[in-house]
């Protein structure tokens, strides 16, 4: 009954607090925050410690996953070396720099332990960020960046964290043991995670019942996570890989229903679960203070609360000192890009010369073109959303810390010195880096000036996309009947019908495009859409007084209501609300 009521209270704050922050233009983690710990000190409250197995094992994954499926694997790929340098390179260097200052300020903590700590405080995360980002309408490169960052710098931390702790309590035999840990652990993931994603992805497909499909959805975190940690390797990062492979998969291998369940469903979960563990912080963080109190020692809260003070300043440093040759290596990198496709364009027309004499050449053509075309939109990406120092301004101050930090930290061997200062330093850490980091990047990114996402133009990219899909699915318009398989013909009505819905969704587009750049009169398509909206609104206003009636079943009228939501979703514009 308690544990209920908690539940009931917790999933209203979340819920408030997220409709409160959009108001108020503040990311809800930060409020989130704030508002755990004046809860925390409310009376009647009890003292709260969720055992950090809690999130590592059952909160991470799915939230991990729920991320990965929405990244889109061309992105990532993209930029793959962007995302290792912050995600792997930085994180080992924060680990090792703030764990030698703790080294240097604790004198009864040994180098590993304090690098362990380094390892927990070293991991971004990127939900602040990338919530402040969307709102903002960063560029969607540096987006990807930031959530890439977020997703596989878990793992590189976890990882490093485990090494470390065996270090400290002389498990390791040297440091040579741990670095290939950290190499099993990382190959051993990926080959979990993509078979974990195949098999997952391929029983789904043999599944018609969406009920049963999304069941299958919520255990791939799990499924993924579970026999990669059994055997040493990095379950987080074998649930990010079967995320990636999962979310590339399922415009190909999922039905439509199944794309939308996928949709919401993980959305919900996101939420609650992210927003959820920063809650946590907040009522954790009087539990740290009493627990600190409670052991007689030359460090207590306040001194602990300025060690946290001192490395989340080291952490800033690191991170803007590596985001300088960060940008300039992308600027080069783009210059070798110019490079790399001009070679790959004259190799390609040397190969168009030469007379195809065999399959073989005509395979190795193909492959040749492939290669030029996807280098070639690389390229293009590169020009029309290249980082620079904006950029890396925002990305040196999105370096907020939160979910891992909070688990990792109640980690830490029981018999570690200084364990419960080390777990106030961490959370210290983690709190101001989402006040102060979290609550100010709105006015960096304004400051800068940075240029977000030209709504306009891609709004005639998408009708020029449109296009090209409508003009190839046309093409089956050619010959009907051999597209259904039948040998009568095809009434000319109906192909008419068909060839006008594929017109006037592209014409949509195009008057969409149009809209964002000059006030135009109601053009026909747009006095369609109105006109059928209001038959629709009509055909609803019918359908519940027959529900009132009661003269049909209720299958029958939840059939015909779902039927009446997609016709609306499809007429409504993107972003508009029904009144």
């Amino acid at each position: 009954m308690e544990l209920g009521i908690y539940a009931v209270v917790g999933v209203a704050v979340i819920v408030a607090v997220a409709a409160f922050s959009k108001k108020l233009g503040v990311a809800a983690p930060i409020i989130l925050v704030l508002v755990g710990v004046g809860l925390s000190y409310l009376p009647g409250v009890p003292l709260i410690e969720i055992p950090h197995e809690y999130i590592l094992d059952g909160l991470l994954p799915p939230i991990l996953y729920a991320a990965a499926i929405s990244v889109p694997v061309v992105d990532f790929r993209r930029n793959l070396g962007t995302i290792t340098s912050l995600s792997v390179v930085l994180v080992v260097i924060t680990a090792f720099g703030t764990g030698f200052l703790l080294y240097t300020m604790l004198p009864d903590l040994n180098l590993a332990a304090a690098i362990a700590l380094g390892a927990i405080i070293s991991p971004p995360d990127a939900v602040a960020a990338t919530s402040v980002g969307r709102r903002l309408g960063l560029p969607p490169r540096l987006l990807t960046v930031l959530e890439g960052e977020g997703l596989v710098n878990d793992a590189t931390a976890l990882v490093l964290l485990r090494s470390a702790s065996a270090a400290a309590i002389g498990a390791l035999s040297s440091p040579w043991a741990g670095v290939l840990d950290f190499i099993f652990a990382v190959v051993v993931a990926i080959v979990v995670g993509l078979v974990v994603g195949f098999v997952t992805v391929w029983v789904r497909t043999k599944l018609n019942d969406p009920v049963l499909d999304t069941a299958i959805s919520f255990a791939v975190p799990f499924a993924a996570f579970m026999p990669a940690e059994s055997v040493g390797a990095s379950g987080v990062l074998a649930v990010v890989v079967a995320g990636l492979y999962t979310g590339h998969a399922a415009p190909e291998r999922f039905t439509a229903q199944s794309r939308i369940s996928d949709r919401v469903n993980w959305r919900t979960v996101q939420f609650f679960l992210e927003n959820g563990v920063f809650l946590l912080i907040g009522l954790e963080i009087r539990t740290l203070i009493e627990h600190v109190n409670d052991h007689e020692s030359a460090i207590g809260v306040w001194e602990s609360v300025g060690i946290g003070l001192l490395a989340t300043v080291a952490l800033i440093l690191l991170r803007f000192v590596w985001a300088g040759p960060l940008v300039i290596g992308l600027q080069v990198r783009a210059q070798h890009a110019e490079k790399s496709t001009l070679r790959s364009r004259l190799f390609l027309d040397h190969l168009r010369s030469l007379p195809v004499a065999g399959e073989r050449q005509a395979r190795r053509r193909r492959f040749a073109e492939r290669r030029y075309v996807r280098r070639r939109s690389d390229l293009q990406q590169l020009r029309n959303e290249g980082i620079d120092w904006r950029g890396g301004v925002v990305m040196g101050w999105s370096g907020m810390r939160g979910v891992v930090t909070l688990a990792a930290a109640q980690s830490l061997p029981n018999d570690i010195p200084y364990r419960d200062q080390l777990i106030l330093i961490a959370f210290t850490v983690a709190v101001v880096t989402l006040i102060v980091q979290g609550g100010t990047l709105p006015y960096v990114i304004r400051l800068v000036g940075i240029q977000g996402i030209d709504v306009a133009a891609d709004r005639r990219e998408l009708a020029l996309l449109l296009d090209e899909i409508s003009n190839e699915g046309l093409t089956v318009l050619d010959d009907p009947a051999h597209a259904l398989g039948e040998t009568t013909p095809v009434d000319p009505d109906v192909i008419e019908r068909v060839r006008q819905s594929s017109f006037l969704r592209t014409e949509s587009a195009w008057e969409s495009s149009r809209q964002l750049t000059a006030a135009t009169d109601d053009t026909p398509h747009q006095v369609y859409r109105e006109l059928r909206l209001a038959v629709v609104a009509a055909e609803r206003e019918a359908l519940l007084e027959a529900r009132s009636r009661g003269s049909y079943p209720s299958r029958i009228l939840a059939e015909a209501q779902a039927m009446l939501d997609l016709e609306e979703t499809r007429l409504r514009p993107r972003g508009a609300h029904a009144p």
